[in-house]
């Protein structure tokens, strides 16, 4: 047997890139999975994707500021498929690269909204509908830059907030059966990074070369982690920011 057979998972941001491969992975190991994205052709080809698999999947169109748009997706998962085991928050968007004093009051909201608050509303209903079943597993997407101080500060705010609320509510719920823990990943050929070295195309012998394992992540490398946090491999981590990143912390 797979290691999720039974469960049913619910991904945001799963239209594209980690989210994606995140959706794929866990449909592989046997989980039912809800696509979420607000991003409809991606999400639709999501979905096709799993099912050419054999896997079972169902798109939901997901703007995750929304809290009744969150919610909706967390009812999806239950009516749809019985219940909520696993839920992989993992929605999020770069913003603008400019240093802190140049940045924008909207463009600080609108990263913090979709990668903070976005976490925020996806535990907020994904923890009642696991505390109704058997427990479950959460997953949130952070970054290197919840764990260090290189980025932009609106995003680097925003996924040390995602780390602090992680750990805040794997304490508030651990005994309550549902584990929450995040992965931190470092530079992954993602389509947002890509948009980003399309602007700069310098920058990609510069990142190679910083990198200890000398190349960039896939987003299957991500996924392979997020599968295994939510398995029962992982039963005892709990609260713990999970580093994916090569080695880039180590240097």
């Amino acid at each position: 047997m797979s290691r999720l057979t039974n469960d049913v998972a619910v991904v945001t941001g799963a239209g594209s890139g980690i989210g994606r491969a995140s959706a794929e992975r866990l449909a592989n190991e046997g989980a039912s999975v809800v696509v979420a994205d607000i991003d409809v052709e991606g999400g639709a080809e999501t979905v096709e994707a799993i099912e050419s698999e054999g896997g079972t999947a169902t798109f939901v169109e997901v703007d995750v500021t929304d809290e009744d748009d969150v919610r909706k997706m967390v009812d999806a998962a239950v009516e749809t498929y019985g219940g909520l085991d696993i839920a992989h928050n993992n929605a999020g968007i770069e913003g603008d690269g400019a240093p802190l004093v140049e940045q924008s009051a909207e463009g600080w909201e609108e990263v913090l909204g979709i990668n903070l608050t976005g976490v925020f509303l996806g535990m907020k209903y994904e923890i009642p509908a696991m505390v109704e079943g058997d427990g479950g597993a959460i997953v949130n997407t952070s970054s290197i830059a919840g764990l260090s101080g290189d980025g932009p500060a609106p995003y680097v705010a925003s996924k040390h907030g995602v780390v602090g609320l992680t750990r805040q509510a794997a304490v508030e719920y651990g005994d309550e059966g549902v584990r929450v823990n995040a992965v931190c990943p470092g530079v992954v050929r993602t389509p947002m990074v890509e948009r980003s070295l399309e602007e700069h195309p310098e920058a990609v012998d510069q990142i190679t070369e910083e990198q200890p394992l000398g190349r960039m992540a896939h987003p299957e490398e991500i996924a392979d982690a997020v599968v295994w946090l939510a398995s029962s491999e992982a039963s005892f981590v709990n609260g713990q920011p999970l580093p994916v990143e090569g080695g880039l912390l180590a240097r």
